[in-house]
């Protein structure tokens, strides 16, 4: 675990709230592979296999059982329907889930935009937005009205997928990203994807996707790897 603030640890790709024993998961995009595939790209599926070991370490470092687990918006891929990859990979995630936590919460992404069927399932709640004392949670496609009030403190969004890209040589490697920084006054943390298939958006290369992200010289940036890396602001790495 690496604490990046006030009780809230990165770990791998999660955010666990400690004093509300709540893990933030959030872009798992389970049906990326489905796609790839309806387009002519062939790859073996190990989507949600890669994504079950990652959340197994997670929950040997945590070694407790979690009040709450949250899925912090696109939990699927395809926008306009529900696909057969989809309905299998999402049920079997929940249900893996449910072992380690007492509720799971569905805060809806964009590509979320049919996914209640699947939930009904299992009867999970999905929200737009959730809020735990003074932190909200919510996907970061679009800033609510909620985010602007002022017992919030703390953010935490999703959408972005933030990866950075670093230079040896002529080699560049990119690898997901926590950011934590500033929104009007309150503390933003964007979380990277779950999904193993792509490690993101190089925020110092390409254009940035949530409107809570304008200028982010001055955010820190938490590389993912073996740990928790702490590589200082984005401004020092351009």
């Amino acid at each position: 675990m690496h604490k990046i603030h006030k009780n809230v640890d990165a770990i791998d790709r999660a955010l666990y709230i400690r004093n509300a024993s709540t893990l933030v998961l959030s872009d798992f995009h389970l049906g990326y592979e489905e796609m790839l595939t309806s387009k002519g790209t062939l790859i073996p599926h190990f989507q949600l296999k890669d994504t079950i070991e990652h959340l197994e370490k997670i929950f040997e470092k945590i070694k407790k059982p979690l009040k709450q687990i949250i899925i912090n918006g696109d939990l699927k891929h395809e926008f306009g329907k529900i696909t057969s990859q989809e309905w299998r990979d999402i049920l079997k995630l929940l249900d893996y889930l449910s072992m380690h936590a007492k509720e799971i919460i569905i805060v809806k992404g964009n590509h979320d935009t049919i996914v209640e069927p699947i939930a009904r399932k299992r009867g999970i709640e999905i929200v737009k937005s959730m809020r735990i004392g003074g932190i909200m949670i919510e996907h970061g496609d679009k800033v609510s009205a909620e985010a602007k009030d002022k017992q919030i403190k703390t953010i935490i969004i999703g959408h972005e997928h933030p990866a950075i890209g670093l230079r040896s040589g002529r080699r560049l490697e990119t690898f997901k990203c926590f950011l934590k920084g500033s929104w009007k006054s309150k503390t933003l943390i964007v979380q990277p994807s779950f999904n193993p298939l792509i490690e993101g958006t190089d925020i110092t290369r390409e254009r940035l996707l949530s409107p809570y992200l304008k200028s982010i010289s001055n955010f820190n940036v938490y590389i993912v790897g073996k740990e928790i890396l702490d590589f200082g602001k984005v401004k020092d790495l351009v």
